[in-house]
């Protein structure tokens, strides 16, 4: 049985969760994701159950190694911290009010209770597998405690009701629970296809059940960013090249 933790969520755009452990209590978490923790908490980084475990995190985009954290004292309560790997909004999610898993998006998950954990799920479907955005692979998140995962920019809960139906951006979808019919369509239309900027395909989400979605998707945050240091590095030769011009030119009448 997962350990029930008390947490706090700071910051606005840039998230950080701390989390308050009794003696004994632990927290399980990404690599490289612990901000700060305070005296008597001793870390145990292990592949979490074997070489096989380490492979299917692996498969979901996690590190092999996973980090235990426990509070090793004999008594008082102590706190550790774990930030958001870029801007965004961090997700509490109990797993005991989803029937003890919940999936997500491959590199969403950031910490969890001790005793949670993180496995592969595959789409039912092969559309869905193909075209959405993430491949075959989600993370699958089990146990009966509480878990934290991170989406990019702002985040937005939908509760769909039995049959009602929703269609997201391959990308804005962060994480559903088991209820719900993931699958994935074609946009329809040759100009819509070709010129709507909005891809070929988009995720059709069936309840009953909630999800959640984000408005900047890792990836787009990524090509923004790689787009704007190409039109840098061109401005910089171009500017680079026109003060050389200048000089030569400016030497060349000066000999003169």
């Amino acid at each position: 049985m997962a350990d029930v933790v008390d947490y706090k969520i700071f910051g606005d755009d840039m998230q950080l969760v701390e989390i308050e452990l009794d003696p004994g209590e632990g927290v399980r978490a990404e690599a490289g994701a612990m901000m700060y923790m305070e005296d008597d908490i001793q870390m145990q980084t292990n592949t979490g159950g074997g070489i096989f475990n380490g492979f299917k995190r692996m498969i979901t985009g996690e590190s092999f190694f996973i980090t235990t954290f426990v509070h090793g004292g004999k008594s008082g309560k102590k706190h550790i911290a774990f930030a958001a790997p870029y801007p965004g909004k961090i997700i509490p999610i109990d797993l005991a009010k989803y029937n003890g898993n919940f999936l997500c998006q491959k590199d969403a998950f950031l910490c969890a209770a001790q005793g949670i954990e993180i496995e592969i799920a595959f789409t039912k479907k092969i559309g869905a597998g193909l075209f959405g955005g993430e491949g075959f692979i989600l993370q699958k998140l089990t146990g009966d405690g509480l878990a934290f995962i991170h989406a990019g920019g702002a985040v937005i809960e939908k509760r769909l009701a039995n049959g009602e139906s929703l269609k997201v951006d391959t990308g804005c979808l962060v994480a559903f629970s088991s209820t719900i019919d993931y699958d994935i369509k074609f946009v329809g239309g040759f100009k819509n296809a070709l010129f709507g900027g909005e891809g070929l395909f988009f995720a059709q989400v069936t309840g009953p059940g909630i999800v959640y979605l984000q408005s900047l998707p890792f990836s787009r945050l990524a090509d923004r960013i790689y787009a704007g240091s190409k039109y840098a590095k061109r401005e910089e030769k171009t500017g680079a090249a026109g003060l050389g011009g200048g000089l030569l030119g400016g030497l060349i009448s000066g000999d003169r």
